[in-house]
C-alpha cells in the first residue's frame, strides 16, 4: 500500500485516547514518512504541513499528537530535520507558535525530546527557550525538560535539574518503546548523569 493511503489513518490515532494505538501511530508515521522523504521530499512536507496546520488555532482542532509525531519523524530523517527543527521549537517559544496547553506542552517536549536524543546538533541554539520548562507546574514538563537537557548535555542547566532531583512527583511518558513510570528526580539524575559523561 503507497505511504500516503497508509497516512491518513494514522492520522485519526493521534487523536485518540488510547495511549499504545496513538504511540504505535507517532512510530508508524516516523517511518512511513521517512521512508517517504528519500522518494518525494515534497511529499513527506506536505505531511509535516498537516501536523503544524493541526496545531493551528484555526484548523479547529487542539492537534494532539502531532508535535510528538513531528518530533519521530525529524529524529528519523535528517534533511526534514533540517528544514523543521527550528519550526518545531517556534512551539515552545513564548516569541514563536507558543503552546498553552500543557497536555500538548508535554507532546511538544516529548518531540524535541526525540529530535535531541538523535540529533542534538539541531537544538543546540534553542536550548534557552526549553530552559524555563524545567520550572513548569506541571511534572511531566519539568521531566521531559530535564530529559532534553540530558540529551543536549547542557551545563548551563546544572543547577535547575539538581533542584529537581528533589522533586518527587511521578510521572509517566512514552521512552525507547516502552511507558516510563517513575518520578521527575528519577529522570533528573539520569540527566545529571548525562551531563557529567561530558567531562
Amino acid at each position: 500500500m503507497p505511504a500516503r493511503q497508509v497516512i491518513n489513518p494514522l492520522f485519526s490515532f493521534l487523536h485518540r485516547g488510547d495511549e499504545k494505538a496513538k504511540w504505535a501511530a507517532v512510530t508508524a508515521m516516523g517511518a512511513i514518512v521517512a521512508q517517504l522523504a528519500d522518494q518525494d521530499m515534497e511529499a513527506a512536507r506536505i505531511i509535516l504541513r498537516r501536523l503544524m496546520w493541526n496545531l493551528n488555532d484555526e484548523s479547529g482542532g487542539i492537534g494532539w499528537g502531532s508535535p510528538e509525531a513531528m518530533g519521530e519523524i525529524l529524529a528519523r530523517h535528517k534533511g526534514l530535520a533540517e528544514e523543521y527543527a527550528h519550526i518545531l521549537v517556534s512551539y515552545a517559544r513564548l516569541d514563536g507558535n507558543y503552546l498553552e496547553h500543557e497536555m500538548l506542552q508535554r507532546g511538544l517536549l516529548w518531540g524535541i525530546g526525540r529530535v535531541a536524543q538523535v540529533r542534538p546538533d539541531f537544538l543546540q541554539n534553542s536550548v534557552q527557550h526549553l530552559i524555563p520548562y524545567l520550572r513548569s507546574k506541571d511534572p511531566t514538563v519539568r521531566a521531559l525538560a530535564a530529559r532534553i537537557m540530558g540529551f543536549l548535555k547542557i551545563e548551563g542547566a546544572r543547577r535547575d535539574l539538581e533542584r529537581l532531583t528533589r522533586d518527587v512527583a511521578e510521572v509517566s511518558f512514552w521512552d525507547d518503546g516502552r511507558l516510563f513510570r517513575g518520578r521527575v528526580k528519577d529522570v533528573a539524575e539520569g540527566a545529571l548523569v548525562r551531563l557529567s559523561s561530558v567531562h
